[in-house]
């Protein structure tokens, strides 16, 4: 079996984001209530995900805006302090991702003991942040070197924020990437935070690659998830569970038992 169907065995998995608050040092960051307020928002979303009955959890940094290509390391060790502190209370898969810095991410696995990590980690793009040019290479090797060859590696293929300088249809792309760059599964994404990905793009992406895991990374809602299922290999969502389904609220925990009822009985 592949890493990612040990992980997630027999099941198209719904991965829920747990949004941290802003990290110091970055524009947002609420300095009043300190590191000991984002490991509490980080907490109760923690609890109300889990009770929802997600197949995991993902940590990331989305309200680090604006957004950079190289985090501060601030921003990776206070992640890995309340990460740290979370982990007695998770009882699901948990995965990690520092926008947008591919070796920071994989370092915070590697501190945490995260089972996975989502990044862009191919192609060439132009971006809010400026030119984006990943290094796959470097960061798995990054993830060797830290004695994490077990690490499960979700490529997003079709970067937010951004349009790929690479003419190829996306199809072609995330072929490319899995041949070269041998990630464990790819993520297909819409726009921004939040957008849907294309069921064109997710539809494409899959033919190309029977083979491997394809999720859709952003935009996935109560009145689609059960469509996007019967294309994708599952899915991370993060919004749609959110109070009035907006990103940068906590985690609405009735919205996240309804959406995971309708998923259940998309699976049959």
């Amino acid at each position: 079996m592949t890493k990612f169907a040990d992980l997630f065995p027999g099941i198209k998995p719904v991965i829920a984001m747990v949004h941290l608050n802003p990290m110091p040092g970055t524009p947002l960051y609420d300095a009043d209530a300190g590191v000991e307020g984002i490991y509490q928002g980080a907490l109760k979303d923690l609890d109300a995900l889990q009770a929802a009955g997600v197949d995991a959890v993902m940590f990331g940094n989305e309200n680090d805006r604006p957004y950079e290509l190289k985090v501060d390391i601030a921003t990776t060790t206070a992640m890995a302090f309340v990460i740290g502190r979370l982990v007695e209370r998770i009882e699901k898969p948990f995965g990690v991702n520092v926008l947008w810095d591919p070796d920071s991410t994989v370092a915070l696995a590697a501190a945490t003991g995260a089972a996975f990590v989502r990044e862009i980690f191919t192609g060439t793009y132009a971006s809010d942040m400026g030119p984006w040019t990943p290094n796959a290479g470097r960061a798995m090797r990054r993830a060797r070197q830290l004695d994490r060859k077990d690490l499960v590696i979700l490529n997003n293929v079709s970067a937010e924020f951004a349009a790929s300088l690479d003419s190829r249809p996306l199809a072609d792309r995330a072929r490319s990437a899995v041949f070269s760059s041998i990630p464990d599964a790819v993520l297909v994404s819409g726009a921004i935070t939040g957008e849907s990905a294309k069921m064109v793009d997710l539809e494409s992406v899959k033919k190309a690659l029977p083979d491997t895991p394809v999720l859709a990374n952003t935009g996935v809602k109560h009145a689609t998830v059960a469509d996007v299922l019967k294309v994708a290999d599952g899915c991370v969502v993060g919004s749609s569970l959110k109070v009035d389904g907006h990103t940068w609220n906590a985690v609405d925990p009735q919205r996240a038992k309804e959406f995971m009822a309708i998923v259940r009985k998309a699976r049959g």
